[in-house]
């Protein structure tokens, strides 16, 4: 996966708007949905700043909407879409969401070890709105960037310190175990 290719909020929150009636479902991994009496229990807005192996400085914002199944299951049917839309609005009245943030979903559950995902694939089906959720991955960006990490073509490596920089190694002798006389307090050799 790509990142120029990443949902944004202001992206996922208008696919989601034009479904109000719709119950708004999470399919996560082998094909399984979030239990529908799942709660929405916090919106988070999460400022990044980084430094990666090629010393660029990255900086980017994420939005991360926390999924939480009950262990008492209090639903037959998911959540509509409105109802989603409401505790948004309610969240964007106290601290506005940046538009072009990523969006990740974090899931967990007893059987689920809790993780951030990626929205991919939003699709309808009945009274259904199934957003597929795409594991979340690393990436190398100074190879995104078309920079090399790792060995260059030249035998260097991204990560190794400079030639420049590299102090040599001293070695170290032990006088005291050498088989020359030693000098003793009052021998006259000090």
């Amino acid at each position: 996966m790509e990142t120029k290719h990443l949902m944004n909020w202001q992206s996922f929150r208008s696919a989601i708007t034009i479904h109000p009636d719709k119950h708004l479902q999470f399919r996560y991994a082998n094909n399984q949905l979030v239990d529908a009496s799942y709660h929405i229990t916090e919106i988070k807005q999460a400022p990044i700043t980084s430094v990666d192996c090629g010393g660029v400085m990255n900086a980017w914002t994420e939005i991360i909407v926390q999924l939480w199944e009950p262990s008492v299951k209090d639903s037959e049917r998911a959540m509509t879409v409105s109802k989603a839309m409401s505790i948004i609005e309610l969240v964007e009245k106290a601290m506005p969401l940046n538009p072009i943030a990523t969006i990740k979903i974090e899931f967990g559950n007893s059987g689920y070890d809790t993780r951030q995902m990626y929205p991919g694939e939003i699709t309808l089906d009945g009274d259904n709105l199934i957003i597929d959720l795409r594991p979340d991955f690393t990436q190398c960006k100074a190879i995104d960037r078309g920079q090399s990490c790792g060995t260059t073509a030249t035998g260097e490596e991204c990560c190794a310190p400079d030639a420049a920089t590299v102090k040599p190694l001293i070695q170290l002798k032990n006088l005291a175990t050498t088989s020359a006389a030693t000098c003793e307090p009052g021998s006259g050799c000090c």
